[in-house]
């Protein structure tokens, strides 16, 4: 694609060039005396400025990845989506958030009509849903760390514009963002332009469309050689060449990591070691400062029953007074004082081999599924395996080159500190070893037990080694009982010993996959990855080679019991771009390992020497799917620390750090309204100017239960904080003792820190939420209704109770702008709601009904009535009020001040007020 669109732009480029030779320009031809200057300049720019545009493009069709708002990768859901099912398959929401969702649907809905259901239902669903969209960070430009984060996904133009012509007035509804707001009320083109996202195949509803983002979604990330892509984690650096880390099976989750110079050290959950090491061997193990060597601590199995009897053996190279090199395996046990510290005097040593060589010394120690021990030990060194006839790895008589198989939880009759278990293969083969399992290897450098899929069980208990290889091959194998792996007949797939490799009695087992020395040098088994956290990496065998750097996978085909090699590569940087995850390791993979939880680590080196303290662990993340919120839940048991701990500090830069990118402000999850000087929701926002002293109230909180739940009326505390619920108000006669006690007299006193409000702009929805019940001190204070405002009734009881009830209700707000709002009159045996006189109530006994009354003539003759702001035809409605039992007829006024006399009016007689 790059490639044909250089040359198309070439292309253009002559073009444009021979025109300016052929006289478009002549005047600069003719002074130059060739081709022109000023066009072939300005088509080189032009050409630059294309490619650069490209570029970018590219760059940034790059930096969109899957990622949710957490900044981790998508998942699949455990159960079935509801309200967003679109993403119930692959999505950043699980059932909990869904619900969330959709109950903040419904309390957006409920504040409209049946025509703005029809009309915005869609709209609202589909924005809301984009948080479960598994490009949810790139929609709210989250991958960005130098932006704040939007309120509002990004939205394709067309959608844009559909959705401001009919739906712009819900803005307010979705975000609290004035300029979004603003933008929305004045000018539709700046609107979309602020929701747009510079990379159209990502902003809504483009990215559904788009096969190149979808075919792929929650796969591995493959570049266009086929490498899968992944992610690392630090966890543990500093160390000296760590040979190995394992867990001990006892739910603590701890990890121990053992270097080549004898030590072994406690990791705790935290990412925290523990200052003093678990066991300090150093001055029993043989090692150099040599690069390279292979002597040191080389390895460790706990036992199954560790939790209980707190046994675990090493195996390690040690020298003799003589000058013999030999390996030894021993036992030990841990601590009774001290489940962080072994009993160093506790070695009982099981088994020692002499070492020909300083050099192809194995190391590996494994249980299998049986319970019994595995070692592995290498063919005792030098080029070729050239001791005897046929090396030592095919002399069953000698145990190098061998897996030695042993039960430790027994002891021989003859004086042997173990027992050969009575199954092992060449028992009754008086010339051969009784402890050994297999034959014919190299130098085994790594091996684990799969564990099995996690649901079928596929797979358990087999033994996976890497073999080193001589000249030419490196070789993976499944070790399998009484089993010849071929060395030195054959290496790899190919021939070495050509005589021995015609053998007919040979009968070796081949490895499931073999490499060449063009790829790596040095093989380090690895794992098939069981765990939780990854789940696209199930099944998959990764290893890698240590001389090169090189990372591995191997995946099976069940069908013909073949296996696939696959490259794993280091992400590129909008791959990797979460938070706390690198692309990048040091280039000696020493070794791999498995937490207890099945996750999969490996520990790699700058400069492979025992005394070199570059020795780093990293943690193997796919980060292209995680496993659904809650299933990777984990109870370790505590552990009881008495030695100090040393923090975890990470060395390796990560791609983003996690404190650059936190959101200034994420998505609303709920409806919020906010005082003052909110914008109104709808287009056509009528509201009166309302002059109320009180302090500025911040926010609203808003509940978000479903609308068509039943509650009581939530109360006005303080001017500072109002809680209201969405629920539809109560029909009916309110249940007596169900009215709560209201603010204390400060709630309308006025004070130096009071502010007085003269515009107070609010939802339509919201005055017939609030129940506001003034108190004495409120004298003189004159209020204005809005244009679906109406006052119900003030009543005065001198033996029931001594204070004034206004009641303000409105009609449910419709979406469409045309809708002409009808107004309420009230009874002439009540107060009017336009302007109450309350100066000469008294400040410690409230009037009388006779004395209201007289008020209530005095204010009619005035012609003071309720009055409507949008002078719209005149329409007559009549409506019964449940509450008072009053019937009313609604008009629109002519005039701002109302009918000129209220004796015009129609007879409207009073009724009775229900017992």
């Amino acid at each position: 694609m790059w490639l044909d669109y250089i040359l198309h732009n070439y292309f253009l480029f002559h073009y444009a060039d021979l025109k300016c030779k052929n006289g478009v320009k002549r005047s600069a031809t003719v002074a130059t005396g060739g081709r022109s200057r000023s066009c072939r300049t300005l088509c080189i720019v032009i050409l630059v400025q294309q490619c650069i545009a490209l570029f970018i493009f590219k760059v940034g069709f790059t930096l969109a990845h899957p990622q949710c708002l957490d900044y981790r990768p998508p998942f699949q859901p455990a159960h079935h989506l509801e309200f967003c099912s679109q993403y119930e398959t692959f999505g950043c929401c699980d059932q909990g958030t869904d619900n969330s969702i959709a109950e903040r649907y419904w309390d957006i809905m409920d504040y409209l009509d049946l025509q703005g259901h029809e009309l915005c239902g869609g709209f609202i669903k589909d924005i809301l849903c984009q948080e479960c969209s598994p490009y949810a960070a790139h929609l709210y430009d989250a991958e960005d760390p130098t932006t704040p984060l939007r309120t509002l996904p990004g939205l394709c133009l067309n959608y844009c514009t559909e959705f401001h012509v009919k739906c712009s007035s819900v803005i307010s509804f979705l975000t609290e963002d004035k300029h979004i707001q603003d933008s929305c009320e004045k000018d539709r083109t700046q609107f979309c332009n602020i929701l747009q996202l510079p990379d159209q195949d990502y902003c809504y509803p483009f990215v559904l469309q788009n096969t190149k983002l979808s075919g792929s979604l929650g796969s591995i990330v493959e570049d266009r050689t086929g490498c899968l892509q992944l992610c690392l984690t630090e966890i543990a650096n500093g160390l000296r060449n760590p040979v190995l880390m394992l867990h001990a099976n006892d739910e603590t989750h701890r990890m121990f990591v053992a270097e080549q110079l004898g030590f072994i050290w406690v990791y705790l959950r935290d990412g925290s070691r523990l200052e003093e090491p678990f066991l300090d061997i150093s001055g029993e193990v043989l090692t150099t400062p040599s690069e390279g060597d292979e002597r040191g601590f080389l390895g460790m199995a706990f036992h199954p029953q560790y939790k209980r009897n707190g046994r675990f053996f090493v195996y390690y190279s040690i020298l003799l007074v003589n000058g013999t090199e030999m390996i030894r395996i021993s036992e030990f046990k841990v601590s009774p004082f001290d489940m962080n510290k072994a009993d160093v005097n506790s070695e009982r040593k099981l088994l020692e081999v002499v070492e020909p060589a300083a050099n192809h010394n194995g190391g590996q120690l494994l249980f299998g599924l049986d319970g019994y021990l595995y070692i592995f030990i290498g063919d005792g060194g030098k080029a070729g395996d050239p001791e005897g006839k046929f090396g030592y790895a095919q002399n069953k008589s000698i145990l190098l080159g061998k897996v030695l198989r042993i039960d430790v939880d027994s002891v021989a009759e003859n004086g042997l500190p173990y027992r050969i278990p009575p199954d092992n293969p060449f028992v009754s083969d008086h010339g051969a070893c009784p402890e050994i399992y297999a034959f014919g290897i190299r130098n085994i450098w790594r091996c684990s037990v799969d564990q099995g899929d996690p649901v079928t069980q596929y797979g358990k208990g087999r033994i996976f080694c890497g073999d080193v290889g001589q000249n030419r091959f490196e070789e993976i194998d499944i070790i399998v009982k009484g089993g010849n792996y071929g060395w030195r007949a054959k290496e790899g797939f190919e021939c070495f010993d050509i005589k021995l490799c015609h053998n007919n009695t040979l009968d070796d087992i081949l490895p499931i996959y073999a490499y060449s020395h063009h790829i790596g040098k040095s093989v380090t088994g690895g794992y098939i990855y069981r765990g939780c956290e990854s789940p696209n990496l199930n099944g998959l065998y990764i290893f890698g080679d240590f001389m090169t750097g090189r990372l591995m996978a191997l995946e099976e085909d069940k069908r013909t019991g073949t296996w696939k090699k696959q490259d794993v590569c280091m992400g590129e940087p909008k791959t990797c771009a979460f938070p706390g995850l690198v692309n990048k390791y040091s280039r000696y993979i020493i070794s791999f390992a498995e937490d207890e939880a099945g996750e999969l680590y490996f520990m790699s080196t700058t400069y492979a020497t025992a005394h070199s303290p570059q020795g780093t662990i990293y943690k193997i993340i796919d980060p292209s799917r995680r496993a659904p919120p809650g299933k990777c839940k984990y109870k370790p048991i505590p552990v009881k620390v008495k030695s100090k701990t040393v923090p975890f500090v990470p060395r390796t830069k990560t791609i983003i750090d996690v404190n650059e990118i936190l959101p200034t402000k994420p998505p609303l999850h709920k409806a919020k309204f906010i005082f003052p000087e909110q914008k109104a929701i709808f287009p056509t926002p009528i509201v009166s100017k309302v002059k109320f002293t009180l302090q500025t109230p911040t926010r609203i909180p808003f509940s978000t239960k479903r609308p068509y739940a039943r509650t009581t009326f939530a109360t006005v505390h303080t001017p500072a904080e109002t809680n209201f619920t969405t629920r539809r108000p109560l029909i009916g006669k309110p249940r007596k003792g169900s009215t709560k006690k209201y603010a204390s007299k400060k709630l309308f006193q006025k004070s130096a820190e009071e502010k007085t409000i003269s515009t107070l702009f609010l939802p339509p929805a919201i005055p017939k939420l609030l129940k506001v019940k003034p108190t004495k001190s409120s004298v003189g204070q004159s209020f204005k209704s809005t244009q679906h405002t109406t006052v119900k009734g003030m009543h005065a009881k001198q033996k029931e109770k001594k204070n004034v009830k206004m009641i303000a209700t409105t009609k449910k707000p419709k979406i469409k702008q045309n809708i002409v709002a009808k107004q309420k009159k009230y009874d002439s045996s009540k107060l009017s709601p336009k302007k109450t006189d309350f100066s000469k109530m008294s400040s410690k006994k409230f009037r009388s009904e006779s004395s209201e009354k007289k008020d209530l003539k005095a204010s009619n003759a005035k012609g003071i009535i309720h009055t409507a702001i949008n002078k719209a035809p005149v329409k007559e409605d009549k409506n019964v009020n449940n509450k008072t039992g009053m019937e009313h007829k609604s008009r629109q006024a002519k005039s701002p001040a109302g009918n000129k006399n209220p004796k015009e009016r129609k007879n409207i007689r009073p009724t009775k007020r229900p017992q």
